[in-house]
């Protein structure tokens, strides 16, 4: 006999819609049976992607986020609940990973990391390990009673590049799911919430990216009711005197990570997801891996600078 929601999968389609949100290809899809309904839900989701994105982002002086840097070393700055709550979490994350994610990365001189044609050398030890001086996730001081951030050092500044994408999938797939959309996916550049299955009831399969070659997958998982994010050197990297270098800076060091190429994380939220594929990528194979077994939840897949593939216990590729 089959229920309501299995006649409703089988007489469904898939409609989606492509959108640049947050400088980035946002790409979100809801299973349904009438075309203009999941239209309208995507454009909700839409609308609440660029809600944070104006709450989060660098690139407007009005923005919340622009308003604690500027008052860096000079005073606390009153914040919505949202924004603290984030930066909270984000404190939490980054002494779970020892600082390898750490939001104050944003202290970080554009001019000394740019990754563009540019780029002919590497910075020198010195002048990079003085520019990461300001990041220290301990400096971001938090008051709770008065929902306010303050940067202790002048000249700190935080950026959600690490979190923000997971964040907004998270709570793009919250709204629709309350919208009464059983079964989607938000695919925040790479970053993906899904939910339900997929027309015709089976699970949703995903394509973990080759690093050597973005465009193709080496393995697949069937997945639903999960996140997944990949964090790797494909995207964006510099080359320099033949050699490949990771855009992903080490906070302590100031220089880009070697020995990882990329690092898939697989957990129930995208905003968790998000925040941990890159340390994982800083902390090294066995550190990372120790770390991702730890965590209930929690699992990984990844790959070294010579194709290496590790994965966490409950792992299975195919």
């Amino acid at each position: 006999m089959l229920t309501s929601d299995t006649t409703l999968l089988m007489t469904s389609s898939v409609y989606k819609q492509v959108s640049k949100l947050m400088g980035n290809r946002f790409e979100i899809s809801v299973v349904s049976d009438n075309e203009s309904w999941a239209n309208r839900c995507i454009t909700a989701a839409i609308e609440e992607i660029r809600r944070i994105e104006r709450l989060l982002t660098t690139f407007d002086e009005s923005s919340q986020t622009n308003h604690i840097n500027r008052n860096a070393g000079i005073k606390p700055v009153k914040v919505d609940k949202e924004i603290f709550d984030l930066i909270n979490r984000s404190k939490k994350i980054s002494e779970l990973t020892q600082g390898a994610f750490d939001i104050s990365y944003g202290s970080i001189d554009k001019s000394l990391w740019n990754f563009d044609k540019t780029m002919t050398r590497l910075p020198d030890q010195q002048t990079a390990k003085r520019l990461v001086r300001l990041i220290n996730y301990k400096n971001i001081l938090l008051d709770e009673n008065h929902s306010t951030v303050f940067l202790k050092q002048k000249g700190m500044r935080i950026g959600f590049g690490g979190i923000g994408k997971g964040y907004a999938a998270e709570m793009a797939k919250a709204l629709l799911k309350q919208k009464g959309v059983t079964s989607g996916i938000v695919n925040a550049a790479g970053d993906l919430a899904v939910w339900g299955y997929q027309p015709g009831g089976k699970p949703w399969t995903i394509g973990i990216a080759n690093p050597d070659s973005a465009r193709q997958a080496f393995s697949y998982l069937e997945i639903t009711d999960t996140a997944v994010a990949t964090s790797g050197n494909y995207e964006k990297f510099v080359l320099i005197d033949g050699k490949k270098y990771s855009h992903t800076i080490d906070p302590k060091t100031g220089l880009p990570i070697k020995g990882i190429k990329s690092v898939t994380i697989i957990c129930p939220n995208a905003e968790i997801a998000d925040a941990m594929a890159t340390p994982v990528m800083i902390m090294g194979v066995k550190v990372g891996l120790d770390l991702i077994n730890q965590v209930k939840g929690l699992e990984g897949i990844i790959i070294d600078d010579n194709d290496n593939i590790y994965t966490s216990k409950n792992i299975h590729l195919k």
